[in-house]
């Protein structure tokens, strides 16, 4: 393979199964990494767990959460990361409003289990067109699973505990593509534009009725964004 690593960061309660079209289309040419974000409990140390198995030079691709943990491996190792990708993101730091919510519903979610967690945010997950696809709700499900209870309480603690990444902006010097579903209900577009205008030459794309999860709602968009952009 002579194509730029991949490593990729998915959401939070979410596996690398959350690529699963763009890996099939990329993993042709590009070499990928699938990132574990939920054996931490801060963004440094799931930054440094991934930075120690990441290629020496990579592009770097999150989602939602895993855009908090891009930021956080750019504090730590710019040099590294060729290329950026940043989808349904934020790089704002949580309020204590939104923390408070997070930890009620990992309270909620210990009590009734991850399977209804998840169902209990699906409507929130993806644009309101897919709210009665059982098939890929069963995927996130199946996902929310695999991470856990106590990944998901680590997930909640980092997530919580993140810096703002504003100020960061304006120092990210790599090629950047910001992704953003036009009707993303969990982190509304307008905080995708605001990373896009903060990074000089940044790409911005919104893409019409799609929700958070665009890169499985919407794999034939995204998988043409991401193959012309990083390849």
């Amino acid at each position: 393979m002579t194509g730029l690593p991949i490593v990729f960061i998915p959401g939070l309660t979410c596996t690398g199964r959350l690529y699963h079209y763009q890996t099939e289309l990329l993993g042709q040419s590009h070499p990928l990494l699938l990132a574990n974000h939920w054996s931490a409990a801060s963004m440094g140390e799931i930054a440094e767990k991934i930075l120690a198995v990441a290629p020496e030079r990579f592009a770097l691709a999150g989602t939602s959460m895993g855009g908090y943990v891009a930021f956080e491996i750019l504090r730590r190792a710019a040099a590294r990361v060729e290329k950026l990708v940043l989808m349904s993101t934020s790089a704002r730091p949580d309020t204590p409003e939104r923390s408070h919510v997070r930890q009620q519903q990992l309270e909620w979610t210990r009590h009734h289990g991850m399977r209804a967690g998840t169902k209990a945010l699906w409507d929130h997950l993806v644009h309101p067109a897919r709210h009665e696809d059982h098939a890929l709700l069963h995927v996130f499900v199946e996902m929310a699973e695999i991470v856990g209870i106590e990944g998901f309480a680590r997930q909640t603690e980092a997530i919580i505990g993140r810096a703002d990444s504003r100020p960061l902006l304006d120092a990210i010097k790599v090629p950047t593509l910001v992704i953003a579903g036009a009707d993303d209900k969990l982190i509304p577009p307008d905080q995708s534009t605001e990373i896009a205008a903060g990074i000089a030459g940044a790409k911005l794309e919104i893409v019409p009725h799609c929700g958070h999860m665009g890169m499985i709602e919407k794999p034939d968009t995204y998988n043409r964004l991401l193959s012309g952009f990083l390849s």
